[in-house]
């Protein structure tokens, strides 16, 4: 006789400290991934992502500033991240969030926040330079995923929404961003953000 799997309350308040989900959201992708924890976090963060996509349509006009100052003074990141709702905008969670993303920026440096936001230009003159570093005997096909290949690299390192995400780099900052969707119900958008180093001539 079969049985389903019951995590364990400190099991489920573990889960929920790692992705911020509810309590009974976290018990039941325990559940449907048999106690395993990894795979109950991927689940998660899919429903997250599912979520946002759903409310990607919807107005994000409120929402706060964050900054974020490190190293001494050296550096320092303001944010602008925005909901639907000034509720969800003064919740602990999305101000936890914001400190999270602008932290990141900080650590990470990206240039833009999204592919979307990526000039055309730049975006050319990129895809060029991969090309020119493929070997002349590939075929144009095995070239042409080589270059996306880089390309998909590239993103990762300069888009804030494809960087992993520098406190648990399992997810992306999108992933973050998507959790937290499914948490407070609502769509979340990085408005902008600006990143300042001293003595940096930008």
């Amino acid at each position: 006789m079969t049985t389903t799997y019951q995590p364990r309350p400190e099991e489920i308040k573990a889960l929920r400290d790692k992705v911020q989900a509810p309590m009974m959201d976290c018990r039941n992708a325990l559940i449907e991934a048999n106690g395993d924890t990894e795979q109950a976090q991927r689940l998660l963060l899919e429903r997250g992502q599912a979520q946002a996509a759903k409310k990607a349509e919807r107005t994000a006009n409120e929402g706060l500033v964050t900054s974020y100052i490190h190293a001494g003074g050296k550096i320092g990141v303001l944010v602008e991240l925005n909901s639907e709702t000034d509720f969800v905008a003064r919740s602990e969670k999305f101000n936890t969030l914001a400190r999270d993303i602008a932290m990141h920026i900080a650590a990470m440096s990206p240039l833009y926040i999204d592919r979307e936001s990526v000039p055309a230009d730049v975006l050319t003159a990129k895809r060029d330079e991969f090309a020119e570093e493929v070997p002349a005997d590939k075929s144009p096909e095995i070239a042409r995923r080589i270059v996306d290949g880089k390309l998909r690299r590239w993103y990762e390192e300069t888009c804030l929404i494809d960087q992993p995400f520098v406190k648990d780099d399992a997810m992306t900052v999108g992933e973050l961003i998507g959790g937290a969707v499914g948490v407070l119900g609502e769509r979340i958008v990085v408005r902008r953000f600006a990143r300042f180093a001293l003595g940096d001539s930008q």
